[in-house]
């Protein structure tokens, strides 16, 4: 099976929650595909940049490069994201994101509520 690691799930795994706990059952997997969105790179390196500085940003950039395929955002990942964001009423990050799993016959691994209830998430939030 191929994950797309979402931010969120990445969030809870750098804070070490009991979340990012399970998300270290995929990381550790090494015969687990995991894939992440450009766009989702940018929300984690934003993140640390906020939280930490450019340093651990590029740490963890370095971390995601090693243990994932980053896929870039394409033609047909940006229409398919503007029918999810139609459809579905996201943010268009959120549509990027869901499009790129879709386009790759991934499942998104989150806790964002956003993708609660759709057939091909991994929900790991409450």
């Amino acid at each position: 099976m191929t994950v797309l690691i979402d931010s969120w799930a990445w969030i809870e795994f750098y804070a070490g929650s009991e979340a990012g706990e399970k998300v270290m059952a995929y990381v550790l997997d090494d015969d687990q595909d995991v894939i992440i969105s450009a766009i989702n790179l940018a929300e984690i390196y934003q993140v640390a940049l906020r939280s930490f500085d450019e340093n651990t940003a590029e740490t963890r950039r370095r971390a995601l490069k090693n243990r994932c395929d980053i896929i870039a955002v394409d033609e047909e990942i940006a229409v398919m994201a503007a029918k999810i964001k139609q459809d579905l009423k996201w943010g268009l990050g959120d549509a990027l994101i869901y499009a790129t799993a879709k386009r790759e016959g991934a499942k998104v691994l989150t806790g964002d509520l956003h993708f609660k209830g759709q057939s091909d998430v991994i929900y790991l939030g409450m």
